[in-house]
């Protein structure tokens, strides 16, 4: 369902080619996910937002530098999108840009893992010293940054938007020493 959603998003996702990805009848997505389409898009969104908390804590536990342990989880995504030629970008913002008022269970979805990623993050900054305040407000721009970088280099066939946008942000992450 992931890569259907990076291909299609989520109204472009027919039920019959993502059951044929699955290999699964009918029978069997109903029996496991009895709210259809959308129950099984919220599934496949809580298991993006884990795999990624999962790449952030991996990162995080392997580099105490938090600069360098953030880039390299952005960085992993940027070459999740070459590796694919600029054809699976983030899941999360093709649902998220589709939904509407009426996807209640995946907007919900969505704000608690955009929650999730954004609290690791600034957990992480203050860790590094950053005043909370500060963190919370750096580590929104990076997620904003992050899916903004993936979505312009994924329709510019070219990495360099992530890059620039990377490069761009990490000075902001290196902590202020007051005098």
């Amino acid at each position: 369902m992931i890569t259907t959603l990076q291909h299609r998003g989520l109204h472009g996702a027919g039920l019959s080619e993502i059951l044929a990805t699955a290999k699964a009848p009918k029978g069997v997505m109903y029996h496991h996910f009895p709210g259809g389409k959308d129950q099984l898009a919220v599934a496949a969104i809580e298991a993006t937002f884990s795999f990624l908390l999962h790449k952030l804590d991996t990162y995080m536990a392997r580099e105490p530098d938090v600069t360098i342990a953030l880039q390299a989880w952005i960085l992993r995504a940027l070459r999740g999108l070459d590796d694919s030629e600029f054809e699976l970008g983030c899941p999360l913002a093709a649902v998220a840009l589709e939904s509407t008022a009426g996807d209640v269970e995946i907007r919900s979805a969505l704000r608690t893992g955009f929650a999730a990623l954004r609290a690791r993050m600034a957990d992480a900054l203050e860790q590094a010293g950053h005043e909370r305040r500060r963190a919370e407000g750096i580590a929104a721009l990076i997620l904003a940054a992050y899916e903004g970088g993936l979505l312009q280099a994924r329709v510019a066939g070219d990495t360099a938007p992530m890059v620039q946008t990377m490069d761009a942000l990490m000075p902001m992450l290196k902590v202020e020493k007051k005098p």
